[in-house]
């Protein structure tokens, strides 16, 4: 997640550029022919033509609590009823190895608005009693986060442990970004990662969890490029040249399955990801995100290989993740577009050129970045939201 539209921009175009330059020229490539070889999704299993959306959908939003930008700040007394988990954009890390993550309220100067630490934790308390969790974020663009040693794992369990004990808060958003996962060259098991990154982050997540209990809420924020690209390129690839970085999120994902209360990945600041139906899918509509969707829900061979394949997740752990307004993020659609791809997903109405693989009443909700676009578009995203699973 972006804190400023200058850095927004760069960004974009430097992961539509890399998503290309894995996608695109790797057509000739034998990863690419192996990645071509795999077997279509199973066809979907026979459901009601139009069942019910179920109850109790969530939505999540982002509250840039620790900087300002072109959006302004919000305070979270101010943060509307709507948002049912509230994600505290950032938590970062004193340097990108050390694991010592830092939480602070954004400065006077630049936040003139901004509560005090008495204010805040007092606003925290009213969203908690009203049913709404609150947790700290930990990463975003600026805030790369390598836990390459044992040392760098246990001081991030105290740091983060102490934020959220400072603050009361429910839990824990992953939004690892940039150079934070990549994969080792001999690291090409998803169920079994050699990565120190990668073993040190579960082991870490794992003992956080097993800290604060059932109650201890889990949410991960990744980009396309780290889970969907998985179905083609996976880390460095057989023959190597690939980026590391490639579907690197899998092993996460899939040792935390059964600790993750939400999976929203970003679908946006995306370049072009080839969906089961081996064609490949590019933002700007439903479709995008309905495909990307089905990827999780369904579950996907990684880097083509019908032996190793990436399980389903429960529609109930998985939400779409999606841009606020067209300041926020590129891939913006409009409420139209957002209740089409719903409609698609949880009724098997309303679906466009790609066919999900099954229906999903019970689909967890959306994710969007941020609350404070949101406002700075007079809350059309959760005004929608509101209207559509009201």
């Amino acid at each position: 997640m972006d804190r400023s539209l200058i850095s927004h921009v760069r960004r974009t175009t430097l992961a539509i550029a890399a998503a290309l330059a894995l996608a695109a020229p790797a057509v000739t490539s034998a990863t690419a022919q192996a990645a071509d070889a795999a077997p279509k999704a199973p066809a979907a299993s026979k459901t009601p033509a139009s069942p019910k959306a179920a109850a109790g959908h969530t939505l999540v939003g982002y509250l840039h609590t620790s900087f300002a930008n072109g959006s302004g700040y919000t305070r979270l007394a101010d943060t509307p009823d709507s948002w049912d988990i509230i994600d505290l954009a950032f938590g970062e890390p004193t340097s990108a190895t050390s694991g010592d993550i830092r939480f602070d309220l954004c400065p006077k100067t630049e936040c003139p608005n901004v509560e005090t630490k008495d204010e805040f934790k007092a606003a925290i308390k009213a969203k908690q009693a009203a049913g709404k969790k609150v947790q700290i974020s930990i990463g975003g663009q600026n805030g790369q986060v390598q836990l390459t040693t044992t040392a760098a794992r246990d001081k991030f369990v105290s740091s983060v442990s102490a934020i959220i004990d400072e603050y009361g808060l429910d839990g824990l958003d992953i939004d690892f970004e940039g150079h934070s996962l990549s994969l080792n060259a001999d690291d090409t098991d998803f169920k079994n990662p050699k990565t120190p990154a990668i073993v040190n982050l579960i082991s870490a997540v794992k003992t956080l969890k097993a800290k604060y209990g059932s109650g201890f809420t889990l949410t991960m924020a990744p980009e396309t490029f780290f889970v969907q690209l998985g179905h083609q390129f996976y880390g460095t690839g057989k023959w190597g040249g690939q980026d590391p970085r490639a579907g690197a999120y899998l092993p996460v994902i899939h040792a935390l399955r059964d600790d993750l209360t939400l999976l929203h990945v970003q679908d946006y600041n995306s370049g072009p990801i080839m969906g089961l139906d081996d064609q490949y899918h590019s933002m700007g509509g439903a479709d995008f995100h309905i495909a990307m969707t089905d990827m999780l829900l369904t579950g996907f061979p990684v880097a083509g290989d019908k032996n190793n394949v990436f399980p389903p997740l429960p529609p109930e752990k998985v939400a779409i993740g999606m841009p606020a307004s067209v300041n926020a993020g590129n891939g913006h659609v409009s409420t139209g577009e957002v209740n089409k791809a719903l409609d698609c997903l949880t009724k098997n109405t309303n679906c466009g050129t790609y066919k999900p693989h099954g229906t999903w009443p019970a689909l967890s909700g959306l994710m969007t970045w941020s609350i404070n676009w949101d406002r700075f578009n007079n809350w059309e995203f959760s005004k929608n939201f509101d209207a559509y699973f009201g």
